[in-house]
């Protein structure tokens, strides 16, 4: 049925909708992103809704955002996606009712190519602009001079950007057609067959074999293990780098051959296509069973196999149940919002004073002449002379800058594999004000190692571990003798004298150690995969869990072997193996934040349900207890991530009962996952026994301390966002020197009531340099509440430390920050639990991490580690920054100096309006005859790159943007109009009886004005800045002699030429180096005291 109609229970399953978050608990929004040591799924957030939510608290954000009734009303509605029952045996009609499995990333075709293209590069400003002055060349009353003149230039600008789109369109292109000419093998009635990934239809039988790409989402039916298992690899889907397991449908699994699957009589049913990779609904149905009933599979997330993941372990059959635009891949190929750099939007406002001061000079020209005539014709003339003023060469400056600023960054070898993913955004590194900032693998290595285990009455270090391994001997050695009896399970007897089902009782240390120890050995998601070279590596989605599976074996437990339906323990001190039945697992979940796996131990026929999670919710489900809750703080305080261990021992007709609850559950198709969870906690999670508490080190990353002080130096104010709780994430604050010394620390925690809110406001008030510690309940009271208070307050602190943090939370306050400030935001991390993060940002930085890649290919500028922060932003930002900032105002100087050169020269010949300069003259001024040094100055550098790391206050100066400012382009604008009036009066005052001597000497001074004004502007010389200069020079004496239209040769080789034109240069430039000197000397600008 659409989805519109569907019950709202199924609705309320979807991770993603409004009405999943109305039916979380108050705990979902302590996410437990870093916190649970096993964060399996990666929360993907939603931008959309994150965007209504600060809408709802952020009037002037909602202001900004809104959209005119007219878009509304030809935006093309959603379409609706619906559920879909296929039968095994689809014919060819009912399959092509579904989308076609083509991959298609181009962004054009050849008919859409060049009006598209057209299309976008004239809604810029600039380009518009030009297109209409070439334009008006063709009617006779505006014609100024040689048609080239003008459409020269643009056509180039939009030769540069089409060949460029062109070549990008093209790759894709090539791309697509290698994916959708791939091979795959077919089942069908009549044999298997070949065809083209392209040719796949929802409902075929396609045969996968090892290190294969996935080409559709497939439900698995079939493996070549006998357990129905295999692995596959997600990287190219969700970043993440470890395998992931896959299970086989039983009732294909245990047919005798592939081919089987054709006799069966069935179908499959499927939820609707959606975004999230972590979520499915299905069931599969045999219909010809021997008892005649029908007998239904319920199918879930492990049953399946998402578009371009790969097969790593053996040969799976899938049946193909999305395709195209509706798999997972797809649906998750989003475009984010083109993020524009602040350089770039002040730049676009610079254009519309330009062109205002084009317009003017046009009404005042014509104005000065009395508006005699047709003098709205002469306004046109004039607007269209002074041009120039708007350079159309800025754009492709400012492109090829930032392309070299990429070049530098990546080729820097000692931030070696960074990576810029967003070639437009470096000078946004420069002005970077908020650091918004993850604390797992991105402030600590996400490189986890069991420091400590308390147990109640009994707590070992690091130090004591050879005492645990003498009671793991010891317990084992005292069952040893039950293993090795003859008989039935009946005479084997429960080890270490436990008491009663529950498992009350009191125990020997040995024992009781011992149940911890197998706990963490069996309750996780680690498969042992054996090499080719006999060595064992773990496989796992969170480096937590192999961390902990690697210390059981250090201690004598090992993990041997794991499929789905075993799990081998070998014991270090005997060489026994133990094996364990898995009667069921319960994955770890964001929401759940914790997992559980119910064993059959074999030997015993023991039943044990082992839970493992978090104290915020396994205290809730354990026997009370007096020291749990004060243990776990103080482990947290000492930097450790905390685990709670728990276990419940079921009797046969207890687990029968959960067994048949539980199906009944899973078999459902509306509110599935609701359902199991309700029957998992009546039947196993309540009253378990606290087997003990695990305290892990993640360590701080190198260099970490040194980037956060030289970050707070550079004026930065710090965010750190992270799921852990208080004290942990406290205790790491103050150890890596996020907080400094002399700061205190406030903390905000466990609020209720808006009236507590507004206290703690209250009292913050009071406070200005502190380090605000928040957590996750009592942020989310004020982003519903109070936000624009909340913002007010805690962005005015240097450092704000928030826990228990949610994805969304952490979306949403950065687009907080964004909107209240108007300040460039810097957000880095590097889990998926990041990406809405980063995407919110002004500029998003991902650490390729131990979890995957998902943050990094998400992000503007991918890092190896934290510390690249420091030569990224203080080195590489600065320098962009001011290098852009000087070459655009450069630019735009060229340009304005010869428009009022123009403008006095038609002043002194009754405000005509006449071209100076045309043709070759025009084109040449803006590309051979200036461009290269011009350009050169990207390569310039005000100080040296140990002065900008030793000094990061360097930095601070940046950020309020003096390099690039309405002061500046009016200074430069001064500067303009001194020169271009010199030149040009000096040239007609010296003026002979010839017009084309006063040519030849205006702008034979002016190009060597501008070339000595790049001289003077240069801090640092490079090989390149000189070599342009001089190669610059080479070239106009040379075109002297190729254009004699402009240049009588017989005049320039006189020495009445070269001392006017010495002369003019040295009056139109010579004093601006002066004042410049001078003002170096009594007011120097900061970075020269260091120099």
């Amino acid at each position: 049925m659409p989805r519109e109609t569907r019950p709202i229970e199924l609705r309320k399953l979807m991770p993603f909708s409004d009405s999943a978050r109305k039916y979380r608990t108050s705990d979902s929004i302590h996410s437990e992103d870093e916190e649970p040591l096993m964060d399996e799924e990666a929360l993907l957030g939603s931008t959309a809704d994150n965007d209504e939510s600060i809408d709802r608290h952020h009037p002037r954000k909602r202001k900004a955002k809104g959209k005119s009734t007219l878009s509304n009303v030809f935006q093309r509605a959603p379409k609706s996606l619906n559920a879909r029952t296929i039968n095994i045996h689809e014919d060819d009609r009912a399959k092509k009712k579904f989308s076609p499995n083509l991959i298609v990333n181009q962004k054009y075709n050849i008919i859409t190519f060049l009006p598209l293209v057209m299309y976008e590069q004239f809604k810029v400003f600039f380009n518009l602009y030009f297109l209409l002055v070439a334009l008006s060349q063709f009617i006779p009353a505006l014609k100024i001079g040689y048609i080239f003149t003008y459409f020269g230039p643009l056509c180039f600008v939009l030769l540069v950007t089409i060949s460029k789109e062109a070549m990008d369109d093209y790759q894709r292109y090539v791309r697509d057609k290698e994916a959708n000419s791939q091979q795959y093998i077919v089942l069908s009635s009549t044999g298997q067959r070949s065809i083209p990934s392209s040719k796949i239809r929802v409902g075929d039988l396609v045969v996968l074999k090892k290190d294969q790409r996935v080409p559709s989402d497939m439900v698995l039916l079939r493996t070549t293990e006998a357990s129905g298992a295999c692995f596959i690899r997600t990287d190219q889907l969700d970043g993440e780098t470890d395998w992931k397991l896959r299970l086989a449908v039983p009732t294909t699994q245990n047919l005798p051959t592939d081919d089987s699957i054709n006799q069966l009589e069935g179908e499959i049913y499927a939820d609707a296509p959606h975004k999230d990779i972590h979520s499915f609904l299905g069931t599969f149905t045999q219909f010809n069973t021997n008892n005649g009933q029908p007998h239904v599979d319920a199918l879930g997330v492990e049953n399946t196999l998402w578009t371009n993941t790969v097969l790593a372990s053996g040969t799976a059959v899938g049946f193909v149940i999305y395709t195209g635009k509706d798999t997972r891949a797809v649906m998750n190929t989003s475009h984010p919002e083109t993020k524009i750099g602040l350089l770039d939007r002040d730049i676009n406002r610079l254009a519309k004073i330009l062109f205002l001061v084009t317009l003017a000079l046009s009404i005042v020209m014509v104005g000065l002449n009395g508006f005699q005539g047709i003098w709205y014709i002469y306004v046109f003339r004039f607007l269209i002379l002074f041009s120039s003023i708007i350079p159309i060469s800025l754009r492709v400056n400012l492109d090829m800058g930032k392309t070299v600023y990429g070049r530098q960054i990546e080729h820097d070898r000692e931030i070696q594999g960074t990576i810029v993913r967003t070639s437009t955004l470096p000078e946004e590194l420069g002005r970077i004000e908020y650091l918004l900032t993850d604390k797992t693998g991105t402030l600590t290595k996400n490189d986890m190692e069991l420091k400590k285990l308390h147990m109640g009455t009994m707590s070992y270090g690091i130090d004591s571990m050879d005492e645990i391994v003498s009671h793991l001997e010891t317990a084992y050695e005292q069952t040893r003798p039950s293993y090795k009896r003859a008989g039935t399970s009946a005479n084997i007897q429960p080890s270490g004298g436990i008491v009663g089902i529950s498992g009350k009782g009191r125990r020997d240390i040995s024992s009781r150690i011992k149940d911890i120890v197998q706990a963490l050995a069996l309750c996780h998601n680690v498969t042992p995969v054996i090499s080719t070279d006999g060595t064992i590596a773990y496989q796992a989605s969170s480096p937590d869990e192999v961390a902990i599976v690697k210390w059981t074996e250090q201690i004598g437990v090992a993990l041997t072997f794991r499929d789905i339906r075993e799990i081998h323990l070998r014991i270090a001190s005997s060489g026994d193996i133990h094996e364990f039945e898995v009667l069921q697992v319960f994955p770890f979940t964001s929401e759940s934040k914790r997992m559980g796996i119910i064993v059959r131990d074999k030997l015993t026929n023991e039943i044990t349900f082992y839970q493992k999670g978090a104290d915020v919710v396994m205290s809730r489900i354990v026997q009370y207890n007096d020291w749990l809750d004060e243990e776990c703080g103080n482990m947290a305080r000492e930097g450790l991530r905390t685990l709670v261990v728990a276990k419940k021992r079921l009797s046969e007709e207890a687990y029968e009962d959960f067994r048949q609850r539980y199906h009944e559950a899973e078999t459902s198709i509306h509110d599935r996952n609701a359902r199991k969870q309700e029957v998992v906690e009546s039947c196993l999670e309540s009253d378990l026994e606290l087997l003990g508490l695990t305290g892990v080190e993640d360590k701080l990353q190198d260099g970490v301390r040194n980037t956060l002080e030289l970050m707070r130096n550079a004026g930065l104010k710090i965010w750190m966002l992270t799921g852990d709780k208080i004290e942990t994430a406290t205790c790491i604050a103050v150890s890596s020197k996020l907080v400094s010394r002399n700061q205190n620390i406030h903390q905000i925690s466990r609020l209720k009531s808006s009236m507590e809110a507004l206290d703690e406001l209250d009292n913050l008030r009071s406070m200005t340099d502190c380090c605000l510690v928040i957590d996750g309940e009592s942020l989310q009271l004020y982003l519903d509440n109070f936000n624009e208070d909340f913002i007010e307050l805690a962005t005015s602190l240097p450092v704000v430390v928030a826990c228990r943090c949610s994805p969304t939370q952490k979306a949403d306050i950065t687009r907080l920050i964004k909107a209240y400030t108007r300040k460039r935001v810097l957000c880095i991390g590097d889990g998926g639990n990041d990406v809405s993060m980063i995407q919110a940002a002004d500029v998003g930085v991902g650490i390729v991490g131990k979890e995957g890649r998902q943050a990094s290919l998400a992000a503007d500028f991918s890092v190896m580690q934290f510390s690249y922060l420091t030569k990224l932003l203080l080195w590489h930002g600065r320098n962009s920054y001011k290098r852009s900032a000087k070459l655009a105002q450069f630019v735009i100087h060229r340009g304005l100096i010869i428009s009022v050169m123009q403008a006095v020269f038609s002043a002194f010949f009754y405000f005509a309006p006449i071209a100076l300069y045309q043709g070759m003259l025009i084109v040449g001024y803006a590309t051979l005859y200036t461009m290269a040094p011009v350009f050169s100055l990207v390569l310039d550098q005000d100080v040296s790159e140990d002065i900008a790391l030793l000094y990061p206050e360097l930095y601070k100066d940046l950020t309020k943007g003096r390099s690039l400012s309405y002061r500046t382009f009016f200074t430069w604008l001064l500067i303009s109009v001194y020169q271009g009036g010199a030149i040009m009066i000096l040239s007609i005052l010296l003026f002979e009886d010839e017009f084309i001597h006063i040519v030849s000497i205006s702008f034979t001074a002016l190009i060597f004005n501008e070339l000595l004004m790049v001289a003077f502007e240069i801090n640092t010389w490079h090989r390149i800045m000189i070599i342009s200069e001089i190669v610059t020079i080479l070239i106009y004496v040379g075109s002297m002699w190729v254009l004699p239209t402009y240049f009588d040769m017989t005049f320039i080789l006189t020495t009445r030429f070269v001392w006017k034109v010495a002369v003019i240069t040295a009056v139109s430039s010579l004093p601006l180096y002066f004042v410049k000197f001078i003002k170096r000397r009594y007011a120097p600008p900061s970075y020269t005291k260091l120099t």
